[in-house]
């Protein structure tokens, strides 16, 4: 009985703590981003080219694409994305409609407006990663470019998070070919659309560092344990899926007595959230044990500078 109370507690902490990550990634764009038209990556990127070139609000673009997201991912790679994603998602889709009518245009005026673009920029990419990080600390995503990513790894050799890196850009680079109008409704000429996209990749830029900051700090690459009696799936997964190394260990449970296989991965820290949600997929019991790296040389990451003589 203990454990099970245990167990809801722990449910409604990770829901909660969702929830407040949501909430601060919503207030960030709707008081520091959009009233400034800036343009950040992923779903809530489109969302927001959408909303400055028509009028319609993010939440609503949000919700449709990442739901359509959600289904294409469903039929391709199967029931990855969990109720903690669809909860993430629905939060996000609410903050982003509801904010921009109670939030006072006074506030907006005061901590956004009068600080200028690029101070905007740099307060909202910290708060959409935060808000992102609090998130995916807690097992929930945004979904997005993760689902399109995780996608295009399946079938071909792209690491899935410099593909996201890849889309967020884009994303933003397309701003300028999408009629943008500001607040009071007149259209924002090419050259102040040029210094937006600059901000934009500035967003990108700190909401990333942001992220990675939270969740794991600022090393880029991690050793993974993991053991679980379905290691077979896991590293076909993982080799197929991530393009990654796998090294099976035999190891042995000093407790139970019982022979085990342990499974060693390498991989980019960018990796690691998507690499998870996989695993437990396809065994929610597996027992993980991540550390961080500073140093990863080989292929597919980096290479030993300088030359090295050859001795006769």
């Amino acid at each position: 009985m203990p454990m099970s109370k245990n167990k809801i507690a722990n449910s409604v902490k990770e829901y909660f703590l969702i929830a407040v990550g949501m909430i601060i990634y919503t207030l960030g764009w709707t008081i520091f981003l959009t009233p400034n038209n800036l343009v950040g990556g992923g779903v809530t990127g489109v969302s927001s080219i959408i909303q400055y070139a028509t009028g319609i609000k993010m939440g609503y673009s949000y919700l449709v694409i990442n739901v359509f997201l959600l289904l294409i991912s469903f039929l391709v790679i199967g029931p990855m994305f969990g109720a903690k994603t669809i909860y993430a998602i629905i939060l996000a889709s609410i903050g982003l409609n509801v904010f921009q009518v109670i939030v006072p245009q006074s506030i907006i005026q005061d901590f956004a407006l009068s600080n200028g673009k690029l101070m905007c920029a740099i307060i909202g990419g910290i708060m959409t990663g935060v808000g992102i990080g609090m998130s995916i600390s807690q097992g929930g995503s945004s979904g997005g470019t993760d689902i399109i990513a995780l996608i295009v790894a399946k079938y071909r050799n792209i690491s899935p998070g410099r593909m996201i890196l890849w889309m967020d850009v884009i994303i933003i680079l397309s701003s300028l070919l999408v009629p943008s109008r500001m607040p009071d409704g007149s259209l924002m000429k090419f050259d102040i659309k040029f210094v937006t996209v600059i901000y934009g990749l500035i967003l990108v830029t700190i909401n990333g560092t942001v992220v990675d900051l939270y969740l794991s700090g600022s090393r880029q690459s991690v050793q993974l344990f993991i053991f679980s009696r379905h290691y077979a799936d896991i590293a076909d997964m993982i080799t197929k899926d991530f393009h990654r190394g796998v090294t099976v260990l035999d190891g042995e449970g000093w407790y139970t007595k019982e022979n085990i296989k342990v499974l060693t991965v390498v991989t980019r820290k960018t990796d690691v959230n998507l690499i998870l949600r996989s695993i437990k997929a396809i065994d929610n019991d597996a027992f993980l044990s991540i550390s961080s790296v500073t140093g990863v040389y080989g292929r597919g990451f980096d290479s030993i500078k300088g030359n090295v003589s050859k001795k006769n």
